[in-house]
């Protein structure tokens, strides 16, 4: 469990003048719990040692951070059709519409990275890793909390990516 997670269990879920909470008020459990997820994702990523784990790990945190946005909305209910967190996301915190659309995009690269067993650079995971970071830190912003998400301040370098050539000779 989180520092944000024992802060609001401990102090009766409702914030204090002078507490990091009390701009927004109340934040539910779920989204503390949708947020510590976000961050053990964050922190898989920064020590995954293949570029597509990375990449995976690091848009599973972004995916984490954006639900925890939508269960912190009430009129998050009520659609017919099953939609896209990112669908779903700038009709709820037109805020995050850019962000949406990003990670959007992302997701058909994980989409296939994990049923085709694409591959990516390892620039292209690092990236994503840095972006899903700065979103997650946007999300407890607007959430207000505390920040409680961090990267270790490097990465776990990546295998490098073995070409066809290198298996033949």
């Amino acid at each position: 469990m989180s520092s944000a997670s024992a802060h609001h269990r401990d102090s009766s879920l409702w914030a204090g003048e002078g507490d990091p909470f009390s701009r927004r008020g109340y934040v539910p459990a779920s989204v503390l719990e949708l947020l510590d997820r976000s961050g053990a994702s964050l922190r898989a990523a920064g020590r995954a040692q293949m570029a597509e784990e990375r990449y995976v790990a690091a848009h599973l945190c972004a995916l984490r951070a954006a639900a925890a946005v939508l269960a912190s909305r009430t009129g998050a209910g009520g659609f017919s059709r099953p939609r896209s967190v990112w669908e779903v996301l700038p009709t709820l915190a037109p805020e995050l519409t850019e962000w949406a659309g990003f990670f959007a995009l992302a997701a058909g690269e994980r989409a296939a990275i994990e049923r085709e067993g694409r591959k990516v650079t390892a620039r292209a995971a690092d990236d994503l890793v840095r972006q899903a970071e700065t979103f997650v830190g946007i999300v407890q912003d607007l959430l207000g909390v505390p920040p409680v998400v961090a990267l270790p301040e490097y990465l776990t370098p990546v295998a490098p990516i073995r070409r066809h050539t290198d298996l033949a000779g």
